[in-house]
């Protein structure tokens, strides 16, 4: 278990354990770059071997001397259901690598000036090793305020609701956030009977041991949650919001020059940009309507495709980058051709950051991944928010109803989104008086974001802050 990486005795040193997932890895990765440069530390990242994917690998082998990573031996899942969720999975990986994360730690006080433990949202139980040995534990919170308002309050709501969520009489009003209706809360919680539901509990319940908990979000994008959690409370952690942030730079080994090149060519912001991250994949009835809605709306469009998912499920490409088949296989016949003076079709994956840098994208038609929201706001890039899994749908109701920085596509009653409808909001976006006001809103967005972490920033105070804690300076 040798970290590979350099580390000194005096810099300050943190470990950090993320969970499973590129979403979770790509702004902690971003953090720890922030501490080096800006604060002088050194940074152990420490995996759970039993789920990690190639990509995550990959991209922890790149990183500079200062950020060193090894991983824990693999843990015993083969007890579980097969039908086990994601977020079980992650969540029983990480509770049962305690012991061998111990050794870890132990072996990190001894060589290293370690002075904290971070870990992500499924990674709670891992608090216990850094509590036996007196190491002052924080959480990093890689979604929003609004998750983690939610799930800060869930044990309370679990103790006094005897519904499913999805069945109450009105919306779920926490302080300082936008109501969200029941059906549209995060996707492990439609099911109270699940073990996912009962592990959300629990973590939200250990969420309140942290001595801190840091969070990839900003002030301007969620005002009243910001206000509200910035505010000491008994029994709650200080939060600190210091977003946002987003990956710099693309993956290593993957080209996506192609992309680049026809969006070159394109006219200024006249292009939607249209991907599901890195996990999500459509059912097959819905990517078809999707493409001719595409067709339809007879916009410019850049769409990274990938084969349907064979159970019906939305995030069937969770551990992996890689769609799996060949998805063009998939589209209406002619769908290519009849689209390819306006149209760019890429299987599985494009250079997303890039791509909403670029001065000819207009629009992104996207699932609400949080990372994926951040790095459209960073880039000033207005959204369609069509959610999929995990906490995108409660995302997509901040994004249009709090923030207005989205519109969003309505569901027919087969549970399909029509071509109609997405032709209808996508020419709104690009063209329509709501897109415009949409628009404006999300460059308002923009310019706080990059501001806040500039020096005299909000967020890079917050920052800061921390780091000084941790260090022994205040």
């Amino acid at each position: 278990m040798e970290p590979n990486g350099v580390v000194t005795k005096t810099n300050p040193h943190l470990a950090v354990l993320p969970t499973p997932g590129m979403g979770h890895l790509i702004p902690l990765v971003e953090l720890a770059k922030r501490l080096v440069a800006h604060h002088g530390f050194s940074l152990t990242f420490i995996t759970l071997a039993s789920s990690a994917s190639k990509a995550q690998s990959a991209f922890l082998g790149a990183l500079p001397p200062s950020i060193s990573s090894l991983a824990l031996p693999p843990v015993p899942l083969d007890d579980l259901p097969p039908d086990a969720r994601v977020e079980t999975i992650m969540s029983v990986s990480a509770a049962r690598s305690v012991p061998a994360l111990l050794d870890v730690l132990r072996d990190l006080q001894s060589s290293t000036n370690l002075v904290a433990f971070i870990t992500d949202l499924f990674g709670a139980d891992t608090f216990d090793a850094a509590k036996q040995l007196g190491i002052p534990h924080y959480m990093f919170f890689p979604s929003n305020l609004l998750l983690l308002s939610l799930l800060l309050h869930l044990p309370t709501l679990d103790a006094t609701t005897s519904c499913e969520y999805r069945d109450l009489p009105g919306p779920l009003e926490l302080s300082g956030c936008v109501p969200i209706p029941g059906p549209d809360l995060l996707h492990p919680l439609q099911d109270r009977s699940n073990e996912c539901y009962k592990w959300m509990v629990h973590h939200g319940r250990r969420y309140r041991e942290a001595e801190g908990i840091l969070v990839n979000s900003f002030d301007a994008m969620e005002p009243g949650a910001a206000k509200i959690l910035r505010e000491k409370e008994p029994g709650r952690p200080l939060v600190y919001p210091i977003g946002p942030l987003i990956q710099t730079g693309s993956p290593a080994g993957i080209d996506g020059s192609e992309c680049l090149k026809w969006l070159d060519v394109q006219p200024h912001g006249s292009v939607l940009f249209v991907s599901f991250g890195s996990g999500g994949t459509l059912p097959k009835a819905q990517l078809w309507e999707l493409a001719l809605g595409l067709e339809m709306s007879g916009q410019r469009f850049l769409w990274v495709v990938r084969s349907p998912s064979d159970s019906g499920e939305t995030s069937g490409s969770y551990f992996s980058a890689q769609s799996k088949g060949d998805p063009f296989g998939y589209l209406p016949e002619g769908f290519v051709s009849r689209t390819k003076d306006r149209a760019l079709v890429v299987p599985s994956w494009a250079p997303q950051i890039q791509v909403l840098a670029h001065g000819a994208t207009a629009g992104f038609l996207m699932h609400c991944g949080w990372n994926s929201t951040l790095e459209s706001v960073v880039n000033g890039v207005p959204m369609i928010a069509w959610p999929l899994y995990a906490e995108q749908r409660q995302n997509a109701v901040m994004l249009v109803e709090g923030v207005k920085a989205a519109l969003r596509p309505k569901e027919g009653e087969d549970g399909l989104i029509g071509r109609e409808e997405i032709a209808r909001v996508v020419k709104e976006l690009m063209e329509g008086e709501e897109g415009k006001r949409v628009r404006s809103q999300v460059k308002e967005l923009q310019e706080a974001g990059i501001k806040g972490l500039q020096e005299d920033g909000l967020a890079y105070k917050t920052l800061n802050e921390v780091a000084n804690k941790w260090k022994g300076l205040n």
